[in-house]
């Protein structure tokens, strides 16, 4: 478990660690090389004192991002994951579940436009990589969430009698608290991440951070804006179209 540091001229060329006993004259140097690194060190250490010559064995190049294949597969899946939820909310909570998936594919554009922004940004930090997706998808999970409550709340509303538009604006005020804690607590979370984690982890927290504010803005202010827009006479007398109130 221990580095054995290699010199030439007095400088260090590589400092690799042990792993296993070298019973046979004979070791393997790996890490996170180029294939220009690795030739290069391959000749450094040619030229050193060393009694045995050194070949290169093998070499592996591995993108920043995932390759295309493994791309369209997270895509295919990712169209399917809201597809399936997009049924259900449309399904259980009918008129607001159109209006929920407006917003949730509005949501998935944004997130979209993010990515692409990567690809032309070299400075860029968000990256369409493993660690990505899943903050991805999780931010698409608290979308839904907090769409839930507000329906839920506007469904109690509904059930005690009070007018469509009261219900919906009351729904929202007591929505609120419960979506902007969890929603305030997993920012901090992420935050912490980004400021103590490695590359992989930072790249999760930061999609996820930047997933959730996205998220908080489709769920609160766009269904609100559409939901205003659509309530009116007509609705008041359609509440099937809302809930099941009986």
């Amino acid at each position: 478990g221990k580095s054995v540091a290699i010199y030439l001229d007095g400088e260090i060329i590589s400092a690799p660690v042990v792993q296993t006993e070298i019973t046979n004259g004979e070791a393997v140097i790996t890490g996170n090389f180029t294939v220009d690194e690795a030739k290069e060190l391959k000749s450094r250490l040619n030229e050193g004192a060393l009694p045995v010559p050194i070949k290169l064995v093998s070499q592996q190049s591995v993108g920043a991002t995932l390759g295309k294949i493994s791309l369209e597969k997270s895509l295919k899946a990712g169209i399917a994951g809201l597809a399936i939820v997009s049924i259900f909310m449309i399904l259980y909570y009918r008129l607001l579940g159109v209006v929920a998936t407006l917003a949730l594919f509005v949501y998935a554009a944004m997130m979209i436009a993010i990515f692409k922004l990567s690809g032309s940004l070299s400075d860029w930090p968000i990256t369409l990589s493993l660690s990505g997706i899943a903050g991805f998808i999780l931010s698409i999970g608290m979308a839904v969430d907090a769409n839930i409550l507000i329906f839920e709340r506007i469904r109690e509303e509904l059930k005690k009698e009070r007018g469509l538009e009261s219900a919906v604006n009351e729904g929202f005020r007591r929505a609120w608290p419960s979506i902007r804690d969890g929603n305030y607590s997993t920012i901090i979370t992420s935050l912490i991440l980004i400021w103590l984690g490695t590359g992989f982890i930072k790249g999760f927290a930061v999609i996820l951070v930047v997933g959730v504010l996205f998220s908080m803005f489709t769920a609160i202010v766009l269904v609100k804006i559409i939901l205003q827009f659509i309530v009116g006479n007509w609705l008041e007398k359609r509440l099937w179209l809302i809930a099941k109130l009986k």
